[in-house]
């Protein structure tokens, strides 16, 4: 049987309130990245220069987003006793809501803009950020243009895969939960054995691995790792030293073999699940974990302003993430032509995170609305 206490009372836990708000800003960083990159691809040299390196630091380090929020949802709900039924009634209804309601309204919020300021559109193309699949004004079509934007086919929208991502997700969710309630840590050690060589023979060689291991990879490993990094308790995962040891180790191989990857065209960024990542998730989440035994006020008193900032951040990051693009993008086109790169990382970064923080904090205040606009 597994060693995790079933009974657990629930209640706010700080660390995984520090990791969400990590992962939404770590997210925002690397759809930053993927806006600014092109501007440092002539630095790169033998030496590159101080931006492309700045480059790197917000983009290929900065990839575990995805992998934490993934990590975070097996943290919380595996190994747990709970039914199928009313898992998906409470979850699935939490991630589709606020998706259809903000897929709804940024694309009205776009077609307004478009039927404003007509020139708003060459001007997205200006910046190769064109807003593809409008047609008219057309009913039809504005429905055409809504469904394109929940299937992340424009890249005003393309934070929307993780949706259907997390969606398929949840669905496994209760086959993963079912067996580790009733498994030994050591079974799930098992699988994630396994699904390590999938990160490092799928997402970083990109060789097909001899043995058919498949069933193993993708994010549901990085679900059951968070599940096991929050209840083992094996020393390597429960000591502070180790936790700074592996976050280095991922930290530099990242940078090194992303800079072996580059070229003057490209700066090369990892696959979400490479073993790359999976390091650096490993570091980060037991960093966070272990971090309480410093007993630093900031993270230890609940009136700190680190901890209410942290979890209102994380009780709006679902939806800070459905909405930040748009923001993003809009940010990008008119600021780009007038700053320095470092000024544009850290205005676009910074907007990217505030604006859609302040707008959900704002919204959670009124009644209905504050149902479906993706906060916890």
């Amino acid at each position: 049987m597994s060693t995790v206490n079933k009974n657990t009372k629930k209640k706010r836990i700080i660390y995984l309130d520090t990791l969400r708000a990590l992962a939404i800003i770590s997210v925002i960083s690397f759809h930053v990245f993927c806006r600014v990159a092109w501007v440092v691809y002539p630095d790169y040299s033998t030496i590159p220069s101080l931006n492309w390196f700045i480059a790197d630091i917000i983009g290929p380090c900065s990839r575990y987003g995805v992998d934490l929020f993934l990590m975070l949802s097996g943290a919380l709900s595996l190994g747990r006793q709970w039914d199928i039924k009313s898992f998906l009634s409470k979850r699935i209804p939490r991630i589709v809501l606020p998706f259809v309601f903000w897929c709804v309204i940024l694309s009205l919020v776009l077609l307004l803009i478009i039927y404003l300021y007509p020139n708003f559109l060459p001007l997205t193309e200006q910046f190769n950020l064109k807003i593809a699949f409008f047609k008219s004004f057309y009913i039809l079509d504005i429905f055409d243009f809504i469904g394109n934007a929940m299937f992340a086919q424009s890249k005003w929208f393309t934070p929307n895969w993780f949706f259907w991502m997390i969606l398929g997700t949840y669905l496994i969710m209760p086959i993963f939960n079912k067996w580790l309630y009733s498994a030994d840590l050591k079974e799930a050690e098992y699988f994630l054995a396994i699904w390590l060589i999938t990160c490092v023979f799928d997402f970083t060689l990109f060789e097909t691995f001899p043995i058919k291991i498949s069933y193993f990879s993708g994010p549901i490993g990085m679900v059951v790792l968070g599940y096991y990094l929050r209840h083992t308790k094996r020393k390597i995962f429960n000591d502070l030293k180790w936790s700074i040891i592996i976050l280095l180790i991922g930290l530099i191989s990242t940078i090194s073999v992303s800079y072996l990857w580059s070229s003057n065209s490209t700066v090369f960024a990892f696959h979400r699940y490479s073993i790359f990542m999976a390091i650096m998730s490993v570091g980060i989440f037991t960093l966070f974990k272990n971090i309480d035994k410093l007993n630093l006020k900031v993270f230890n008193s609940p009136d700190s302003i680190f901890r209410k900032i942290t979890f209102s951040i994380a009780k709006y990051s679902y939806g800070i993430y459905l909405i930040h693009m748009v923001f993003l993008n809009l940010i990008f086109m008119f600021v780009l032509p007038y700053v320095h790169f470092k000024v544009l990382v850290v205005i676009v970064l910074l907007g990217a995170l505030i604006i859609p923080w302040f707008i959900l904090a704002i919204l959670n205040r009124v009644p209905y609305i504050n149902q479906l606009i993706g906060s916890k």
